[in-house]
């Protein structure tokens, strides 16, 4: 196991993870944009905040890898598989408590059950499981996390 291969699973992971997801929302199986919605908390310039989400996005890709190899190395194993399960972890995390209930704490711009649009200008909650942002969400945000974590998962434990 190595720290650099981690990296480079969370580099590699993060650009599929991004790829899918902008592929679902293309063909219209969700309306979920992870990037802008994280960028978005900076700024409220769209296309900067594409940029910053972007680049969020690939270091959040990052510590989540980092994560996942410190528990591999803890445990003294890890492997694809074990990875696609940390993958499944860190979706139903990130569909639930992360996106649900953490974002719209510290995000400026989105809205709430409470909030009143006629106030500012918001995004929408992304709701349970990210439902608001349509139904094919969840699977599609799972489906993209559990390869991810396939991808962290074999790459950090390839030999080295």
């Amino acid at each position: 196991m190595s720290i650099w291969a981690a990296l480079a699973g969370g580099f590699i992971g993060t650009l599929v993870l991004t790829t899918g997801l902008r592929a679902a929302n293309a063909f219209k199986l969700t309306r979920i944009d992870l990037p802008f919605l994280l960028g978005t908390a900076f700024t409220s310039n769209r296309t900067r905040a594409k940029a910053l989400g972007y680049g969020a996005h690939f270091l959040n890709g990052a510590i989540f890898a980092l994560l996942y190899y410190a528990v591999f190395t803890a445990i003294g194993y890890g492997s694809w598989w074990l990875g696609t399960v940390f993958g499944l972890v860190h979706g139903l995390f990130a569909a639930t408590a992360l996106v649900n209930i953490l974002l719209p704490l510290v995000h400026p711009r989105m809205g709430t059950p409470q909030t009143s649009a006629p106030g500012v200008a918001l995004l929408e909650p992304p709701g349970f499981l990210m439902l608001n942002y349509g139904p094919g969400t969840p699977a599609v945000t799972l489906i993209a996390h559990l390869v991810y974590g396939t991808i962290v998962g074999g790459l950090t434990t390839l030999p080295g």
